[in-house]
C-alpha cells in the first residue's frame, strides 16, 4: 500500500517536445451535458443504475461506469491506436499475468498519447470528480497494454495507496465474447474476498470503462481466445486522498497431507531413471541454487504419464473449485472418486522418498530426515565420502548413521506421533535412497 507510484506527472502540451506536430483529443458529448453529469452523480452517490446512450453507471458488483464513443473524433482514435502500436512493449509473464506492456506514458511526447493524457487530466478528471465526489489529483498513471492469444490477467483489486479511480480505454477491432479478453467483475463475501464472476464487459472500440478502486473491486482480464485479434488498451489510475481500509481477512492455513512412508523403490516405479543418478542430482541442484527454478523434462516415465492423462479424462471424477480467486483458482478432485492409477500417483507425490529426492534437487530441507546445512557442516567428511564412493553402504549402517545424527524435526502437530512411530522405517528408507545415489548433494 505504501509503494511509490510511477510516472505521476502534470499534463503537458500535446506534441510540444522534439518539434512533433500537435494533436488535439476531443472527448465525447457526455462531458458537455450538465444534466447527464448530475444524473450520473446522483446514481453514483445512491448506488443506483443509470443507462443512457452515451454513458452508463452501474452499482454492482462495485461502482463502475461505461462511456462508449469516449473520443469524439474517429480519425484521432485510429491515429492514437497506430501510434501506440509503434511503441516499444516488453513482455510480462508470471503467475498473475501474461501480456505485453509499454513503458509509463506519463512523460511520453508522442503527439496523440500526449493529447490523450492532456484530455484525461484537464477535461475528464473534473467530470469524474463531479460524478464520484472524489477530489482527484491533476496527475495520472497511464500505460498501454497488448493482450494477444492466451494472454490473461488474473483476479486482483488494484488497491495501492492513493489510487481512487481506475480507467481503461479500449482500442480494439470488432470484438465478441467468444474472443475472450473480457473484463470480469467479481462479487465478494462478508470478508471482502472475491466469490464469483457476476459481470463480464466485452471490449469495444473507443469505449472507456472506469471503476472505483476499493477493497471489493476485484476484477480480471479473461484469457484471450482469438488467435488473430489484439486487445489493445490504454489504462491507468486517477489518484486522490487515501481512505481507511478494513483489515484484510486472514485465512486459516490450508490443510497439509502427512508424508507416506514409502521406500526408494517407488521412485523407480514413476520417475525417469536419468533423474535418479548422483551426477544428475548434483547438476540439478547446482542449477536450482543458481536460478531458483528448474524445468525437468520427461520427469515421469512415458507409460505412466500416458496412463495419468487418460485417467484424468474419467467423467466419474468429482471436481470442486478452490478459492478465493485472488489467491488461488483451481479445481480439486474428491479422492474417493479417483481411478486407481491417480490414487497411486497421489501416494507417490506424498511419499517420503519423493520429498527426500526433492531435498536433493533443491538443497532445501523438505523432510525432517533430509540433512540440514548444520548437519552437513558438522559431518562434512562423511558426506563427502558418501558422494565419492559408488559402492553402497548396507541399509542398517545408513540407518544407524541417521539415528545418531538426530536431525532437528520441525513442528508437525498433525502427524508428530506418526512420524515418531515410523522413525526406524524412515531411517532405513533414507539409507536405501542414499545407497542408490539419491543422496544429499551440496
Amino acid at each position: 500500500m505504501g509503494a511509490k507510484r510511477r510516472g505521476a506527472t502534470t499534463p503537458v502540451l500535446a506534441g510540444k517536445k522534439r518539434g512533433k506536430r500537435q494533436a488535439l483529443a476531443e472527448l465525447g458529448d457526455i462531458l458537455r451535458d450538465t444534466a447527464l453529469r448530475e444524473r450520473a452523480a446522483e446514481a453514483w452517490a445512491h448506488r443506483e443504475q443509470l443507462r443512457h446512450e452515451v454513458a452508463a453507471v452501474e452499482p454492482a458488483p462495485f461502482r463502475h461506469g461505461v462511456i462508449p464513443g469516449f473520443l469524439a473524433g474517429a480519425a484521432f482514435a485510429e491515429e492514437l491506436r497506430d501510434e501506440l502500436l509503434g511503441l516499444d512493449f516488453r513482455g510480462r509473464c508470471n503467475d498473475l499475468l501474461s501480456l505485453r506492456q509499454s513503458e509509463e506514458l506519463g512523460e511520453s511526447s508522442e503527439p496523440h498519447v500526449a493529447a490523450l493524457r492532456h484530455a484525461l487530466c484537464e477535461e475528464f478528471r473534473p467530470w469524474l470528480s463531479a460524478v464520484t465526489q472524489i477530489e482527484l489529483e491533476p496527475t495520472i498513471d497511464i500505460s498501454c497494454a497488448k493482450y494477444e492469444y492466451t494472454d490473461v490477467l488474473l483476479c486482483h483489486d488494484d488497491e495501492l495507496e492513493g489510487r481512487r479511480i481506475a480507467f481503461i480505454l479500449y482500442l480494439v477491432p470488432p470484438w465478441e465474447k467468444r474472443d475472450g479478453g473480457t473484463l470480469d467483475l467479481y462479487s465478494t463475501d462478508e470478508h471482502f474476498q472475491p466469490q464469483q464472476i457476476v459481470k463480464s464487459l466485452v471490449p469495444s472500440w473507443n469505449t472507456l470503462v472506469f471503476f472505483e478502486v476499493s477493497p471489493v473491486s476485484f476484477h480480471q482480464v479473461s484469457e484471450v481466445l482469438s488467435e488473430k485479434k489484439c486487445r489493445l488498451s490504454v489504462s491507468g489510475w486517477f489518484h486522490g486522498p487515501s481512505t481507511v481500509r478494513s483489515a484484510r481477512c486472514i485465512e486459516a492455513p490450508l490443510p497439509r497431507s502427512p508424508h507416506i512412508s514409502y521406500n526408494h523403490e517407488i521412485l523407480y516405479e514413476w520417475i525417469s531413471l536419468v533423474y535418479l543418478g548422483m551426477d544428475s542430482q548434483a547438476q540439478i541442484q547446482e542449477e536450482f541454487e543458481e536460478r531458483s527454478e528448474i524445468l525437468l523434462k520427461d520427469f515421469l516415465k512415458k507409460e505412466k504419464y500416458q496412463l495419468l492423462c487418460e485417467a484424468l479424462e474419467n467423467k466419474d471424477i468429482r471436481w470442486s473449485s478452490q478459492g478465493p480467486a485472488n489467491k488461488r483458482l483451481y479445481e480439486t478432485a474428491e479422492e474417493d472418486s479417483l481411478p486407481d492409477i491417480l490414487d497411486k500417483f497421489l501416494q507417490f507425490l506424498r511419499s517420503e522418498a519423493l520429498f527426500l529426492l526433492l531435498s536433493n534437487f533443491t538443497g532445501l530441507k523438505l523432510h525432517f530426515l533430509a540433512p540440514s546445512d548444520e548437519d552437513e557442516d558438522a559431518g562434512e567428511g562423511k558426506a563427502t565420502d558418501t558422494t565419492r564412493h559408488s559402492s553402497p553402504k548396507p541399509e542398517q549402517e545408513e540407518a544407524e548413521h541417521y539415528a545418531d545424527s538426530k536431525p532437528h524435526q520441525p513442528d508437525q502437530p498433525d502427524n508428530v506421533s506418526e512420524a515418531q512411530d515410523s522413525k526406524t522405517q524412515n531411517a532405513k528408507t533414507q539409507g536405501a535412497i542414499m545407497s542408490d545415489g539419491v543422496s544429499k548433494i551440496k
